[in-house]
């Protein structure tokens, strides 16, 4: 779930639930087919650099110079791939979304789309716990525009709660409730990284993941929604479902037949 993903010194001890125990750092296990360090193409092993210098930094920065003398070429190299030092930053955050796409893409499916959706979450933390200078950078707010691989977390997000909207387990639309999920996910994430003393409980992450859930989700048969909330249920599931599967209804019923379950799930039952 991201997943969902934005600092300062990482939190002793802060792991989320299922991963280390306090005072150690998670493992996340790296995708597979992922080259050595150092063994790509310029580009690549000037971002690695960069990336290994910012882990590195005590303020959270890296220099150009820094960058070219790990990998032994001079400026100009940088200036012609990059463009300038932000060009970098933006590279460097960019390679950061295709890394954490690509352990989204490697965790399992199962048949419960909710327990996906927490391991998304969990795996959010295990990626931003153990690339922490890289994690800041990626969601940091003072990025001059959002790159592209970020709006796909977002589709990926989206595509578990339609899962879970098809499962009759989704209370809210879809897009509201990942941009609640996310939101949480990485709010709570930075304020680990960035205030590690005042957010030093290592049960934090789990807790504001169980509470953004039970706002969104119904995962309990044994407690239904109130009677107001369940035609708006049914409609969310229906069109979940019609997107999954097309019915026998033709291009143009099926879409006037969305509209009016996208109707209501915004209005409530009189």
């Amino acid at each position: 779930m991201h997943d969902a993903g934005t600092t300062g010194t990482a939190p002793a001890g802060a792991t989320p639930t299922g991963t280390a125990p306090t005072g150690t750092a998670p493992t996340g296990t790296a995708p597979t087919g992922t080259a050595p360090r150092g063994t790509g193409d310029l580009r690549s092993r000037m971002l690695e650099a960069a990336e290994d210098l910012l882990e590195e930094s005590a303020d959270n920065d890296v220099s150009t110079r820094a960058v070219c003398e790990a990998v032994g070429v001079k400026q100009p190299v940088l200036y012609r791939l990059f463009g300038d030092k932000n060009g970098l930053l933006m590279a460097l955050v960019a390679h950061g979304f295709e890394r954490y796409i690509d352990r989204k893409r490697a965790l399992a499916v199962t048949a419960d789309p909710v327990a996906d959706l927490r391991a998304g979450w969990d795996d959010h933390m295990v990626f931003a716990l153990t690339n922490r200078a890289l994690y800041r950078l990626m969601f940091s707010p003072v990025l001059p525009e959002v790159p592209e691989p970020a709006t796909r977390i977002f589709d990926m997000l989206k595509q578990t709660l339609d899962r879970c909207a098809a499962a009759g387990a989704l209370r809210i639309p879809t897009e509201q409730a990942a941009q609640a999920i996310l939101a949480a996910n990485v709010g709570v994430t930075l304020s680990m990284l960035s205030q590690p003393d005042r957010f030093a409980d290592p049960a934090l992450s789990t807790r504001v993941r169980d509470a953004v859930f039970a706002s969104c989700l119904n995962e309990s048969a044994a407690a239904p929604a109130p009677e107001e909330d369940r035609l708006a249920s049914a409609a969310r599931q229906l069109e979940a479902q019609l997107k999954q599967r097309p019915g026998p209804l033709g291009e143009a019923e099926t879409a006037l037949l969305l509209v009016w379950l996208n109707t209501l799930q915004q209005s409530p039952a009189s």
